[in-house]
């Protein structure tokens, strides 16, 4: 009998998921160990992710949704037909990523710097924290997911102990596409010394003519690629995932491969993706300031290939 044998079809980057007991499996909720912080870095070091079931403010969080979607109606990419918390797509609609939705929203400051998640990550690291000043909103469209990854790639430049916490702005079942990791997968070795070690924003100094351009403008490539299974039967372990609520958070290292679940539904999957460290380590220049550069040119780095 299979995993999910009762509960809609998975879909990730358009490959149906092996529901296979010792290939796919549901997250482990570990809001009980809240309290005991020590039991929390020990699962975290063993599983590479923290789920914890409604541990933030449901009601700041749908506070905060409340204005996301106002500005996607006011923009025209809601359908008018339905209640704007209900997020349904209007046709043209196709974006994945809208941090335009989190500069000047006061209400979702308040679910990500501030209150239970602020608390927790004082606790969890044990000193003053300091959070990334780009905010990561994605408001995405009916389609396929975000391809499996791990985040090194991306905000590797400071310290190793970083830490993304994906929040729903929203209930989100599996229709709607939520967020998936590879069990384990941060304790993998062999993934650290070559795909982790990697910067998307890097290109090859000593490549000339066309190639160099196209180099220095481009970068490197994020995704360790699109098909789930063929990366879970390469790295091991199982791809767990599970039906969020507002005020979920689930929380996840630099090293964790992760990926999210396509989006089947008619509606927008609200979600924030913000990272936190401790206040006295070296923090990635791409994502903090006044204005953060990103990956811009301004962060392009070169190396001899």
């Amino acid at each position: 009998m299979t995993l999910i044998a009762t509960l809609p079809r998975l879909v990730s980057s358009g490959c149906e998921l092996d529901a296979e007991p010792d290939k796919l499996g549901f997250m482990r909720d570990s809001s009980p160990l809240l309290d005991d912080v020590a039991a929390l870095r020990e699962r975290m070091h063993e599983d590479g992710y923290l789920f914890l079931r409604q541990s933030l403010d449901r009601d700041q969080v749908l506070a905060a949704r409340r204005e996301c979607v106002a500005r996607l109606a006011e923009d025209g990419h809601l359908d008018p037909a339905f209640d704007p918390m209900e997020a349904v797509a209007a046709p043209s609609y196709s974006a994945k990523f809208m941090p335009n939705l989190a500069r000047d929203n006061a209400a979702l400051d308040r679910v990500l710097y501030a209150g239970p998640m602020m608390r927790f990550f004082r606790a969890f690291l044990e000193g003053d924290v300091r959070h990334f000043d780009y905010t990561w909103f994605r408001a995405v469209a009916p389609g396929k997911g975000t391809a499996p990854h791990c985040d090194s790639v991306y905000m590797g430049r400071g310290t190793q102990n970083l830490f993304t916490a994906w929040t729903p702005m929203g209930d989100c079942s599996f229709d709607l596409g939520g967020l998936m990791v590879l069990e384990g997968s941060n304790n993998n070795l062999r993934l650290r010394e070559t795909y982790g070690k990697t910067d998307v924003d890097t290109y090859c100094a000593n490549r000339t003519g066309r190639a160099g351009q196209d180099a220095w403008q481009k970068g490197s490539a994020g995704a360790l690629g699109t098909d789930p299974a063929k990366i879970r039967s390469s790295l091991g372990g199982r791809w767990l995932t599970t039906e969020y609520q507002a005020g979920d958070v689930l929380i996840f290292s630099i090293h964790t491969v992760h990926a999210s679940l396509d989006n089947r539904s008619n509606r927008i999957r609200l979600s924030a993706d913000s990272r936190y460290q401790r206040a006295d380590e070296a923090a990635d220049e791409r994502w903090v300031g006044e204005k953060p550069i990103g990956h811009s040119q301004a962060g392009k780095r070169g190396r001899i290939c």
